[in-house]
């Protein structure tokens, strides 16, 4: 399966058209941002890293009958997939307080939280990808009915119950960590993007530290190294 045409281009990856209507290929760019885009770097690697930590966090969803846009690791750097209409709608899982959820309700940053805590922001930079509700996501016509809110909660809330004691026994904590959804072309609504350090957070256990894409944010350094880090342990 050959690249065809640039369908689009993120912040993190390459969106290509191939011979198939039915499937895309997504380049895994090495390129960082942070807060809306508004901090950038590039780190060396990073893209095959996220790649490959995404290939196998969905095959373990898949194997536990999740549906998901993946269908194979092309190379390092490259994934084919489903093609999908994306829905508009970042779904935000969260186990521990830090981040934006510490600074916006003064939660103590690392508060382990007493239920899942499940937002969403409406996927759009230009508005600084802002908090949503139910009725906001209906007014805006992200979602065709409320149903479809309702299964994007208990789709994340499944995620979670696989994912978080999945990372629990290899010592890491999931912190929090973002979902996209789409729908293929029979409607069905199905996990894609990615799933890597990039959108979730991951702390070790027993030292604390941090991860994943934080150590950007906070210009901690050795990025790769954690990346390479979180793809060893699900390697095993």
């Amino acid at each position: 399966m050959q690249k065809r045409k640039l369908v689009y281009e993120g912040k993190a990856k390459r969106l290509f058209s191939t011979d198939d209507d039915e499937l895309f290929i997504s380049e895994f760019k090495d390129d960082l941002t942070a807060f809306n885009g508004k901090k950038k770097s590039s780190e060396s690697g990073k893209g095959a890293l996220n790649n490959k930590i995404s290939v196998e966090l969905f095959k373990l969803l898949q194997s536990h009958g999740i549906p998901t846009h993946f269908v194979k690791m092309i190379d390092d750097n490259h994934m084919l997939h489903k093609k999908t209409n994306v829905i508009l709608i970042e779904v935000i899982v969260r186990n521990i307080a830090t981040g934006s959820l510490s600074k916006n309700l003064g939660i103590k940053d690392g508060t382990i939280l007493p239920f899942t805590l499940v937002e969403f922001d409406y996927k759009n930079d230009a508005l600084g990808d802002p908090k949503l509700n139910d009725q906001h996501a209906l007014l805006l016509g992200l979602v065709d009915f409320q149903d479809e809110l309702d299964k994007l909660r208990r789709m994340a809330r499944q995620i979670n119950d696989i994912l978080r004691p999945y990372f629990a026994k290899k010592n890491l904590n999931l912190v929090d960590f973002k979902l996209e959804f789409g729908k293929d072309s029979s409607g069905n609504i199905i996990v894609i993007d990615e799933i890597s350090p990039d959108n979730c957070r991951f702390w070790d256990m027993t030292t604390k530290e941090k991860l994943d894409k934080d150590r950007f944010r906070q210009g901690l350094g050795g990025l790769s190294m954690a990346y390479q880090e979180i793809l060893n342990r699900i390697l095993g």
